[in-house]
């Protein structure tokens, strides 16, 4: 795969002009007041999956509209070096959003940050998690009008019915969540995730300012309009198949979109953060990334993955975000 974007030095300088809808502020604080209004409710249910040096729990919780969301929660077990060094018995926590079509898996499929002394959260994704590796627990109890394969234009007529609101929305309330256990310290909380998982980071670390750390991995969900005009590939191919049918409705599809651009969160954070991407990403383009990037208002820095795809750094990456940790 060759370069398909613009040259490094003129990503680094890309700031696009911002879609950005006048009411952008009310319709999320609107969302999250109306998520409020449904207890959170969450049950921490120890489960034994023949791990010693982690305890494990089948995690639920009130998402948006009070639905039940499913997660795990992974704690260093009781009597590990992790827990006698825990400052007052209480551990950070890391929250982890699942990259696209995936689930939670299970406990052992997340078990870096709790092997590095952190607790996690691990939320599951709903509606998605039964065509990838990881399966999912969690179902998408509402419909929506015709719509491509896959979520990425699942009710998109309006922002009020599109499927990432209610994703976005379980989001925030799995940091609230997780602060509500009384082993976290809820002044450490960070947020991470690829591809997918990054979007939902960048739009946590956007309506939640209590985040501390926000580590957006190869993010998509950012900067749509230049996506679907640059790649072919999916899950962006989704809108631009549903806009073949439907092409009367480009104004719309995009006024909803404009709601959930990773930009437009990014330009409202203020955690410390540390990005990924790769030069040669054809699911997320690099442009997609930097325009992120470039307008996320918080301390940031950016890991450059010259000759990779939508991998982006992997395993080279997850040792730069262990790094970064050790500010948490």
């Amino acid at each position: 795969m060759a370069f398909i974007d613009m040259p490094l030095e003129e990503l680094k300088r890309y700031n696009p002009e911002r879609k950005e809808p006048k009411d952008f502020d009310a319709f999320w604080e609107k969302s999250i007041e109306e998520a409020h209004k449904f207890p959170l409710n969450p049950v921490f249910k120890k489960v034994d999956f023949y791990m010693k040096t982690v305890e494990t729990y089948d995690l639920t919780f009130s998402g948006y509209n009070g639905e039940q969301i499913k997660g795990w929660f992974i704690l260093p077990a009781a009597d590990s070096a992790a827990a006698d060094r825990a400052k007052d018995k209480k551990f950070p926590c890391v929250i982890k959003y699942i990259g696209y079509h995936g689930g939670r898996g299970f406990p052992f499929d997340h078990l870096i940050y709790p092997s590095a002394g952190y607790a996690q959260l691990i939320m599951d994704t709903r509606g998605q998690g039964s065509s990838f590796v990881l399966h999912g627990d969690t179902p998408d109890a509402h419909g929506s009008g015709p719509k491509a394969d896959g979520v990425m234009t699942k009710g998109i007529e309006s922002p009020e019915s599109y499927y990432y609101r209610r994703v976005f929305i379980d989001a925030v309330r799995a940091v609230e969540a997780a602060k509500s256990h009384p082993k976290i310290d809820p002044e450490r909380i960070a947020v991470t995730g690829g591809s997918q998982g990054g979007g939902i980071t960048l739009a946590v670390s956007g309506l939640v300012p209590e985040v501390r750390i926000a580590m957006p991995q190869v993010p998509f969900l950012c900067h749509y309009r230049r996506a679907v005009e640059l790649v072919d590939s999916f899950p962006y191919q989704e809108i631009v198949l549903y806009l073949k049918s439907h092409r009367d409705r480009v104004d719309t599809v995009f006024n909803t979109l404009s709601y959930f651009d990773g930009i437009n969160f990014a330009a409202r954070a203020r955690a410390k953060a540390l990005f990924s991407v790769g030069l040669m990403d054809i699911t997320c383009p690099p442009s997609t990334v930097f325009a992120a990037y470039n307008y996320y208002a918080g301390p940031k820095e950016i890991k450059i993955y010259e000759f990779n795809q939508h991998e982006g750094g992997g395993s080279f990456h997850i040792l730069e975000t262990l790094k970064f940790l050790t500010d948490l």
